[in-house]
């Protein structure tokens, strides 16, 4: 017969067993991989149900939960993934994700859609490839206003409290992510990755969203590495590396009725080369009224960069405007601060403002910008009211 003292250890052992078991037990049945759910990792199987399913199945777990996407290579078409879930969400892309190239999936708005949801992870280092090389040819919205819109790669709409890390996002057929209706929002960590010549593949896209963090990320396309829409509200942007692109950009904006106005937006400690502009805010001619304001570019460096510094208040890509309308849109209270850095056009810094609504407030402190290749770069101003200049200034300043 056990002496006591043996006995109650091995009734402890017998506890902490169970209890192990049941830890173990938990955080099993949290993680949905979506292998079990009848993912193929072939590249040539649709495994868009065995996420759907997965997704379904984690959002209502009561409580924490994890997608598993394992290393792999899966094609997936169109999808939206609905929350709102039980618990926090980690979706979790190890493998690659290959979108459709099918005429049928090229004019849908979407690739992979997340939406309404609370607590969500988005991180992996996995790659999501939209393809694009299949649809960049039919893009004609340069020349057709009602042209059709192709797929986003990665839309966010209405999520909160979330983040994007560690993904790889290449050659989608419009935009890469797009923000929309988003708050308290982070994405770090993030390459995107795309010819300069590709048409309309923005890296990342906000609009109507409050509390945007993006940084630590590398963005090479063929139009914005960061494009800001109308509807924001304390957006920072930070230690981003541009190019080739067409730059950062608020707007273009007053397009529509009713637009949301821009107010608290910093970019700071970035690198731009080769991009055809550097930081910009655009707004159409004519246009709809709404206000930007407390915006500021600051510790920016160029190289080779087409217009490093620009307001564009007669934005028209198409070239089809009546060039003599005036902007509604109101720009007040910009600084440019601490950019320095080499311009491949003779007008390094270009503020071309509202006749109707001059821009107010407007500061260049410490600007130097030379013409690459050497020569004399020049500043332009039109329209401005309030400005002051501080600090070096290469170009001399216009205001």
């Amino acid at each position: 017969m056990a002496s006591l003292p043996t006995f109650f250890s091995l009734i402890f052992a017998l506890v902490v067993c169970i209890l192990v078991d049941q830890a173990i037990g938990k955080d099993q049945t949290n993680i949905f991989n979506v292998v079990k759910y009848g993912a193929v990792a072939d590249g040539k199987t649709d495994d868009s149900k065995a996420i759907l399913d997965a997704w379904s199945q984690a959002c209502e777990f009561n409580g924490s939960s994890v997608v598993l996407i394992p290393h792999g290579k899966y094609m997936v078409g169109p999808m939206v993934l609905t929350g709102p879930c039980k618990g926090s969400m980690e979706f979790m892309v190890q493998g690659d994700l290959q979108a459709p190239t099918d005429e049928a999936s090229r004019y849908l708005d979407h690739w992979i859609t997340f939406r309404y949801t609370n607590q969500l992870i988005l991180h992996g280092g996995g790659t999501f490839d939209g393809q694009g090389a299949s649809a960049w040819a039919y893009n004609n919205c340069l020349r057709d206003p009602h042209c059709k819109k192709f797929p986003v790669s990665l839309r966010w709409d209405f999520v909160t409290n979330s983040s994007i890390s560690n993904i790889n996002m290449v050659n989608s057929k419009n935009f890469h992510i797009n923000l929309f209706a988003c708050q308290h929002v982070e994405v770090r960590n993030v390459t995107i990755t795309a010819p300069g010549n590709s048409p309309n593949t923005d890296g990342i896209h906000i609009a109507v969203s409050k509390e945007i963090q993006i940084s630590d990320s590398s963005i090479s396309t063929g139009d914005d590495c960061i494009s800001m829409g109308p509807g924001l509200e304390n957006i920072n942007i930070t230690n981003i590396t541009c190019g080739p692109g067409h730059g950062i950009s608020i707007g273009s904006l007053g397009d529509t009725a009713n637009e949301g106005d821009v107010i608290g937006v910093n970019v700071l400690n970035c690198n731009l080369t080769d991009t055809l502009n550097g930081v910009r805010i655009k707004t159409w001619a004519p246009s709809f009224s709404s206000n930007v304001s407390g915006i500021t570019f600051g510790n920016l460096y160029f190289t080779n960069v087409d217009n490093p510094i620009i307001i564009d208040q007669q934005y028209c890509p198409s070239r089809s405007c009546y060039q003599q309308a005036s902007s509604s849109v109101q720009i007040s209270d910009v600084k440019f601060s601490n950019i320095w850095g080499t311009s491949s056009t003779e007008v390094a810094v270009d503020l071309q403002c509202s006749e109707s609504k001059p821009c107010q407030n407007v500061e260049l402190s410490d600007i130097n910008l030379s013409l690459q290749g050497g020569g004399v770069a020049k500043s332009t101003c039109s329209n401005v009211q309030g400005g002051a200049a501080y600090g070096v200034q290469n170009p001399p300043s216009c205001l």
